[in-house]
């Protein structure tokens, strides 16, 4: 998991938001909206790479998957790799245990590092 959670607001254009990913390295982005703690969705790299394709750039509200799946820290990650087989998704937002409030971000590539083991 990657500690902490890179955000926008739900009007920021879909540019917008690639611009976070590239600075900031990442492949998934938190939507907020005003006035809510927990994300209202998540726009991933594959997002930007359809809008890319169609000529678009929407708003991140409009193209991000509205209630983004999230797992509860203290779940296990073969549960977390369950959610995301089932619901085909590559980022889950991780939830602090006790306050349900987000803490971080679960990628596919995070499984992967956990299931090559400690040497990578």
């Amino acid at each position: 998991m990657h500690t902490g959670i890179l955000s926008c607001a739900s009007d920021a254009t879909l540019a917008e938001v690639a611009e976070i990913m590239s600075a900031n390295r990442v492949h998934a982005v938190a939507v907020n909206d005003h006035g809510h703690t927990r994300p209202v969705g998540i726009v991933s790299d594959l997002d930007v790479v359809a809008a890319v394709a169609t000529g678009t750039d929407p708003s991140a509200l409009q193209v991000a998957a509205t209630q983004p799946l999230a797992v509860s820290a203290d779940e296990s990650l073969a549960r977390a790799a369950q959610l995301m087989t089932e619901r085909a998704l590559t980022h889950l937002v991780v939830l602090d245990a006790t306050g349900g409030y987000p803490v971080g971000v679960l990628s596919a590539l995070d499984i992967a590092a956990a299931y090559a083991g400690p040497s990578s």
